[in-house]
This record gives C-alpha cells, sequence and structure tokens, in this order.
C-alpha cells in the first residue's frame, strides 16, 4: 500500500479539518490536539498509545480522542493502514450538543476509544466523503449535524470531574504561561523550572504528569498549533518556521509531519 495523505478544512460548517490518508512506515509521535479526533478506520489496522494503553482499530471501528489527551498512531501490522478522520473544534461538537438538548451543557466527553458501530462507521464515510466531494453547503450541513448528532446521542457523556486543584498546579501554570510567552527562544530548563519556582527534577516530573508530555514536546507541539494558524492564514511556508521557531523550512516540515500526519504545504493546500 502506498502512503498517501489529503488534508481539507470545511470552513461552511466550522471549525473543521479533514483527513482521508493510508499510512505504512509513518509514526505519529506523542502530541494532543485541542479539537477532538474521530476516525474510520478503512483498510488495515492502526494502532496508538491512548491512556496508558495500546489500542487496535480494525476497518469499520471508529476511533474517539477527546481534546488535549496524549496519543500517538502508528501501523498495527506492516500492510499499514487506511482511515478517514474529522478534526472538529470543542465549540462545534458542544454547540452541536446543546442544540440537541436544548440547553447549556459541558464539553462531550467520549469514554471509549475504539468502538464497533457498523451502521454509524458507513455514515460516518459518506458523510466524510460528501464533505470531500459535494459543493452543497445545504447538503453538506445537514449530514454533518445528522451523522455527528447520533454520535452524540450513542457514544458522549459529560467529561469526568476535575481533581481538587493542587499545590503544584499554580506552578504548572505560570510554566505554561512562560513556555507560551517565549515560544521562539531556546530557553533551558533551569529558566523554566525557575520560573516555576521548582527545582529542575522535580519540575520535570509533575510537568510530564500532569499535561502527559514532557516541556520539550509541549512546546513543540505549541509550535505546530502556532505554525497551523498561520499556514491557514496563507503565511509562506518558510517565513512560518522562522515565526514558530524552527531552524529552517524542512526542520518545520519534519516536526510538522510528525503531528498532523500531512507536510506544511499539504496543510496549506498547496
Amino acid at each position: 500500500m502506498k502512503e498517501t495523505a489529503t488534508f481539507w478544512h470545511a470552513g461552511d460548517i466550522g471549525e473543521l479539518e479533514l483527513l482521508k490518508a493510508s499510512y505504512v512506515s509513518h509514526t505519529f509521535s506523542r502530541h494532543t490536539h485541542a479539537g477532538y479526533v474521530i476516525a474510520i478506520i478503512e483498510r488495515g489496522v492502526e494502532a496508538y498509545d491512548y491512556r496508558g494503553r495500546t489500542h487496535f482499530a480494525v476497518p469499520g471501528d471508529i476511533i474517539l480522542i477527546n481534546p488535549d489527551t496524549v496519543h500517538t498512531g502508528h501501523a498495527g501490522v506492516k500492510s499499514g493502514w487506511s482511515y478517514r478522520v474529522f478534526y472538529p473544534c470543542i465549540d462545534l461538537l458542544r454547540g452541536l450538543a446543546e442544540d440537541m438538548a436544548q440547553k447549556k451543557g459541558d464539553i462531550p466527553y467520549f469514554d471509549a476509544t475504539v468502538i464497533h458501530d457498523p451502521l454509524l462507521a458507513r455514515d460516518m464515510q459518506r458523510l466524510h466523503r460528501i464533505l470531500e466531494r459535494s459543493a452543497s453547503r445545504l447538503d453538506r450541513q445537514f449530514w454533518f449535524n445528522a451523522v455527528m448528532g447520533r454520535l452524540l446521542a450513542t457514544h458522549a457523556g459529560n467529561p469526568p470531574p476535575i481533581k481538587p486543584p493542587r499545590h503544584e498546579h499554580r506552578a504548572l501554570q505560570k510554566a505554561v504561561a512562560y513556555i507560551h510567552d517565549t515560544l521562539c527562544e531556546n530557553i533551558s530548563l533551569e529558566a523554566l523550572s525557575s520560573h516555576a519556582g521548582l527545582s529542575p527534577y522535580y519540575f520535570s516530573r509533575i510537568f510530564t504528569r500532569h499535561m502527559g508530555l514532557p516541556p520539550h514536546a509541549y512546546r513543540k507541539q505549541l509550535r505546530i498549533h502556532k505554525a497551523k494558524q498561520l499556514l491557514r492564514n496563507r503565511i509562506p511556508i518558510s517565513q512560518v518556521a522562522v515565526e514558530t521557531g524552527f531552524a529552517d523550512q524542512s526542520h518545520l516540515t519534519r516536526h510538522f509531519k510528525q503531528i498532523v500526519g500531512v507536510t506544511p504545504g499539504q496543510y496549506a493546500g498547496l
């Protein structure tokens, strides 16, 4: 199976990105998404680490990843896997859920990460193809609400309660703010931990435990998120690399594909 990937945006739906891909040797590094990942396996097997376990998804399975939850992705068999993926933002699914319930509510939360629902998987594949091929906004929006509404009604619930705050949360908040403020700078672990008021060793341990990623990986992901925003604004890739702290365009491309699954040029539709 040849590796291919097509990435596009459905601006008429809301903040929704879509991917159709086949991967064999490509591996997604540990990362999170600000929104949801909803994927339908069409061929092969995808394996991924999520919530402390390795999961396997086969044709007809639906993969559900909640926002800001660390996961990976790689082939579960030698021949790789093919899938179609929806990346809806939080507000898109929350708005649909509130419309269905006719009241304000928490963001939808998927407790199961691999579900086997053949009829829903078939309709989700159909929806993905409609969003790929149809120019009718009415058709596209109707099917999105109908199919995603079924997904929420049958497989989503409320998020688990947030644990009571601990003394180290304030330190982490300060560290995250500092990472945002120095995103393109070559900061040291000592400087970051000092800003949080903790020793480097202790800081590294609690940061990784709470954020799901070590500090350097978390900062790299923030850079990729910023790169996506700039690419959506049609900023040239070489300039995006500079503005996000990467050494050059090839450096950005290598790390971008590890997380997003396509190159910056493919993401921008170039």
